[in-house]
């Protein structure tokens, strides 16, 4: 019975752990995930980030500190406990109550004394830890919404970098190849070594470029890993989101939404109050507070019984000399700083949303002309080129004038795309006007 009550125990805690194990499974699958596709969407990068970000996790940390301060202020002060005695008598004989120590004739003092706020300090107190607590958590909500930006922001600057070195590694081949036609040309006497060496040449500079912009694209993928928190970042992994994915995405509807409760302009808002009720704590220190005292003295005197007495008192200090004039203009100096932050902060929340209006518009006109007119013009007319060069019907000049055009227009199709995407997450971040209460 020991031995299966033992079996019984050990398979529960074996149950146990294995429960704890599954719980964080979820993390341990997205990075052994991450490890075996070798890619990272820009969805999960958002999610990591959100999770493991130290500003973000700074943030949080400024928000239990806020929410540790309300606890503070609404703690009840504590009584104070006193114990005095008086009148003692080194070589006192006895009385006839004896020579014990409550016979002799000294005087015992027992009492607690409990301070009293009075003017409304305990009011203006919570009231301002409480508006540091909804400022904290606006500056919470504030910070993720910047670390949403600039995730996507490095995400597109990755995926750009990357897009960037496939289109000059895909121009590099197209040279190759016209290079493998022209080395068949020269063979033929059809066109110079000089010629045949300088398009060698060129696809040898679209190679460096292609190279040059893969450890851009490496280094891009670093930025975003530190993003996300990552101890140890590399770099080796690719976006699973393409730019022409990205670029697609509709813009948010800002038309009936106001920056007022936007997190910044919020959190400056909070500041505002919160500096408010302080300068009215200030004020309010003027009225003096009193201690209230409730105790007991035993007088026991000469020749009698002793005598137990009930004491009861009130004291305060006299605003005599100090009267709070510089905490009180200090707090009001403080009151209108904040003020002037929360008009700049509206300010600023309108300018940003503006300038993402009008970046979006201009964006996204500029990437439907790249693909519907410039991109496919030049690929035709390259195209054009090099058939007309295979045949003998081009010069050289003709061709890599071609294939550089192609190539920046493609390069700048790209930066569209990039530039387009990367405007709709200004937009989206410049007219964030709600958040949620609860911290994830």
């Amino acid at each position: 019975m020991l031995i299966r009550t033992h079996f019984q125990r050990t398979f529960l805690a074996r149950l146990l752990i294995a429960a704890l194990f599954g719980a964080c499974q979820p993390q341990v699958l997205a990075q052994s995930d991450l490890a075996a596709t070798n890619t990272l969407s820009l969805s999960q990068a958002r999610e990591i980030a959100f999770e493991r970000n130290w500003d973000l996790l700074a943030a949080k940390s400024g928000l239990d500190a806020a929410q540790a301060q309300l606890l503070v202020v609404k703690e009840f002060p504590n009584p104070t406990f006193s114990y005095s005695t008086a009148k003692i008598g080194a070589h006192e004989s006895s009385t006839p109550m004896g020579n014990d120590l409550s016979g002799r004739s000294y005087d015992t003092i027992f009492a607690v004394n409990q301070l009293i706020e009075i003017g409304g300090k305990r009011r203006d107190r919570k009231a301002s830890a409480q508006a540091g607590v909804t400022g904290a958590r606006a500056r919470f909500h504030d910070a993720r919404r910047l670390l949403d930006q600039g995730v996507t922001k490095a995400y597109l600057a990755a995926a750009l970098a990357g897009e960037n070195a496939r289109i000059l590694n895909a121009s590099s081949q197209l040279l190759q190849h016209e290079v493998a036609i022209a080395q068949t040309r020269l063979t033929a006497g059809d066109i110079s070594e000089a010629d045949e060496k300088q398009m060698e040449n060129n696809a040898d500079v679209f190679a460096l470029q292609a190279k040059s912009a893969e450890a851009a694209a490496k280094q891009a993928r670093i930025a975003v890993e530190i993003l996300l928190g990552s101890g140890q970042p590399k770099g080796d992994w690719l976006p699973a989101d393409t730019l022409e994915q990205m670029a697609i995405t509709a813009p948010p509807s800002t038309e009936s939404k106001t920056n007022v409760l936007r997190p910044d302009v919020l959190a400056a808002e909070a500041d505002l109050n919160q500096s408010k009720y302080d300068l009215k704590l200030q004020q309010a220190m003027r009225i003096p507070d009193p201690t209230l005292t409730v105790g007991e003295e035993h007088n026991p005197p000469g020749g009698g019984p002793p005598v137990n007495t009930l004491l009861v008192g009130v004291s305060f200090p006299l605003p005599l000399w100090n009267w709070n004039r510089g905490e009180i203009k200090a707090a009001q100096a403080t009151v209108d700083k904040n003020a002037l932050a929360l008009a700049k902060a509206k300010a600023q929340a309108a300018a940003d949303l503006a300038n993402a209006r009008a970046e979006f518009q201009e964006a996204a006109e500029r990437l439907e002309r790249y693909q519907q007119q410039i991109l496919p013009k030049s690929e035709k007319v390259r195209e054009s080129v090099a058939f007309a060069y295979e045949k003998g019907g081009a010069s050289l000049v003709d061709l890599l004038e071609a294939e550089r055009a192609d190539n920046d227009a493609r390069l700048a199709t790209a930066q569209a795309q990039a530039d387009a995407a990367s405007a709709v997450a200004d937009l989206k971040a410049a007219a964030m006007t709600n958040f949620p209460d609860a911290i994830p």
